[in-house]
């Protein structure tokens, strides 16, 4: 009986499953899609409704429930990015052999939520807690790169552009192509832009809307960032900041 009750779950979420790419269908489609017989599907489609799973349209046609915004809004309100990007990051750092941020915006800067240094002697000395405005440095306009567009030319209009290093960005077309070039490649680099003669290599996180959540960047001297070691410091990057959006339930493409 246990058993016969977990098929009947299994094949309950590959139905549900079906949602995840179609968010409306009929009974027809579902047998179609599923290739689960007409019956079951009948079956399980009255329970899925009846616990408020699905719900049927005027047309006939089903769709998720109101209950999985609950339950998707309990998700996202306890998810603990630091928690659930902390291992991602570890093997990155030993991959690598350098610092490695996390980052998230506060209003007009970006803080450092979590930081993993490197086992180097010469190293940079930032901290958990420090902050940054989202103009300079990698991994802040990754994130200023992300944010909706007229908000991010609100940002730049109101904002004066003071250098701290001698990398800064301080000219507002300039940072413009920059978050452009962000974008179209998924990753930013600053060289010398909050201390001088440091790099940062940044991309960015999503989560399960494909909002952008978080920054990760690693970081160091500009004396180990030599140019040929820089691909292959990105490729690891990007590899880790997918590996985090999708544990946070981003379904972009691959």
């Amino acid at each position: 009986m246990i058993q016969n009750k977990n098929k009947t779950v299994v094949k309950s979420m590959e139905l549900l499953n079906l949602f995840i790419e179609h968010s409306r269908l009929s009974l027809n489609e579902m047998v179609e899609l599923s290739g689960i017989p007409k019956t079951s599907i009948h079956r399980m489609v009255g329970s899925l409704e009846g616990m408020d799973f699905l719900q049927k349209g005027e047309d006939g046609k089903y769709s998720l429930g109101l209950l999985f915004l609950q339950f998707g809004q309990l998700v996202a309100e306890r998810l603990d990015i630091r928690q659930i990007a902390l291992p991602a990051m570890t093997k990155l750092r030993d991959q690598v052999e350098e610092a490695v941020n996390l980052i998230i915006r506060d209003g007009k800067e970006a803080i450092y939520i979590e930081k993993l240094d490197t086992n180097h002697p010469v190293r940079l000395y930032t901290k958990i807690g420090r902050r940054s405005p989202l103009y300079a440095g990698a991994c802040s306009r990754i994130i200023l790169s992300y944010i909706e567009e007229k908000e991010r030319e609100r940002y730049l209009q109101e904002t004066e552009l003071n250098p701290f290093g001698h990398g800064t960005i301080t000219d507002k077309e300039r940072l413009r192509q920059e978050l452009e070039q962000a974008r179209e490649k998924g990753y930013t680099i600053s060289y010398s832009e909050l201390e001088n003669d440091t790099v940062s290599i940044a991309a960015p996180i999503f989560d399960h809307t494909g909002r952008l959540v978080a920054g990760i960047s690693i970081a160091g001297p500009q004396v180990r960032f030599e140019k040929e070691r820089i691909p292959d410091l990105i490729g690891h990057l990007l590899k880790t900041s997918e590996e985090i959006s999708r544990e946070l339930g981003w379904r972009g493409a691959k």
